[in-house]
């Protein structure tokens, strides 16, 4: 018999405003920090993070917030939502501005109490029943506003749709085939709801106990 393992359960992350102090490091706070991180909504982490929550925004997700480790983005009430993220413009210097591109599109879930290394038997798959393709269209580093919601399209597809692809990347030209057209921030909560209407969903039970 084997002694049962005593899990470190973290306590429920708390809400930082960016004025708490550092310790031993004086005038330094959590925003200098989030400066230094995220300053510029350009790299290719903080665009990825600014798109969770421009669509959690347009969901009225109430305490949005990321979990790093889930196999999908956002839940909004039961839908599982995916997010992508793609611009021209970069935080480097270019030759010319990049192909609006999406990867990723299947993952392994994971759980820590799950047997073995943690990892789904079941491999790759899509883990969300919708999934939102933000792309950022402005072209000109001139006219780039990281605050301004009119650069983005949002491209929304069902995840039957795009595992009948049976593609593992898109481009932009098939996303904008597959969603039919791209979707106002202000109507992503309804288009949402409403393309998620036939598609289930694999992780209702827990998948790692089975």
């Amino acid at each position: 018999m084997t002694d049962e393992i005593q899990w470190l359960v973290p306590p429920a992350s708390l809400s930082l405003s960016g004025d708490e102090p550092f310790t031993g490091m004086p005038g330094t706070t959590v925003r200098d920090f989030w400066q230094f991180a995220l300053g510029d909504l350009r790299m290719n982490n903080a665009r990825g993070y600014l798109a969770e929550f421009l669509v959690g925004k347009a969901l009225g997700i109430k305490d949005l917030k990321r979990v790093e480790w889930d196999s999908y983005d956002l839940l909004f009430g039961d839908i599982t939502i995916e997010i992508k993220s793609s611009a021209y413009l970069q935080s480097w210097e270019q030759k010319k501005i990049s192909a609006l591109s999406f990867s990723g599109l299947q993952g392994t879930r994971y759980h820590p109490r799950a047997p073995g290394d943690g990892m789904d038997p079941a491999g790759r798959r899509f883990n969300a029943m919708v999934y939102v393709f933000c792309a950022h269209t402005e072209t000109e580093h001139a006219k780039y506003d990281q605050l301004n919601v009119l650069q983005w399209e949002f491209h929304i597809v069902p995840r039957s749709v795009l595992a009948a692809t049976g593609l593992k990347s898109l481009g932009i030209a098939k996303v904008r085939q597959l969603s039919g057209g791209p979707t106002p921030w202000a109507e992503l909560a309804s288009r949402v709801t409403a393309v998620a209407a036939d598609q289930r969903r694999d992780d209702d039970s827990p998948w790692w106990t089975q």
